[in-house]
């Protein structure tokens, strides 16, 4: 009989992040597949004012240990109050869902900050937060303030 040889890597969160009592949080796209790993949880990161977006401050010495999985979305323009804001937009490798972006160029991570789009990702696999489908009505459609 031929021998068994067994050629199998053994991952584990338990990394450096870990090894400092801090453990991993792992984040999903709706659609499930794995977008981000970050040793601190998404909700404790401040929001930027205009579109509620975490904000990961990708540089510096309070900077959290992050690995993003995404493809590139390329750049846009967003209108807002004071002007327009040029995008580099990163989307899930699987359905191509927004999921994050960042206001400089280069890979993502390589700018100060990485903005991750509100509602965009869950700790479930496979299941939204309620977040996701915050404003739509039970047909799929936006829904609209009026009034105060």
């Amino acid at each position: 009989m031929p021998k068994v040889v067994s050629r199998s890597a053994v991952s584990s969160s338990l990394g450096a992040a870990a090894s400092e009592g801090r453990p991993l949080r792992v984040y999903y796209c709706l659609c499930g597949e794995f977008i981000l790993v970050s040793d601190k949880r998404l909700s404790l990161f401040p929001q930027r004012k205009t579109d509620d977006a975490y904000v990961v401050r990708a540089k510096g010495a309070d900077a959290p240990i992050f690995k993003f999985n995404v493809n590139d979305g390329g750049r846009v323009f967003v209108k807002r109050p004071g002007g327009l804001e040029l995008q580099y937009r990163f989307n899930c490798p699987r359905c191509e869902l927004l999921v994050a972006y960042q206001t400089q160029s280069g890979a993502i991570g390589q700018a100060d900050y990485v903005y991750c789009v509100y509602g965009g990702l869950s700790e479930l696999q496979g299941q939204s937060e309620v977040a996701s489908f915050e404003g739509e009505d039970e047909k799929g459609g936006k829904m609209m303030k009026v009034g105060n």
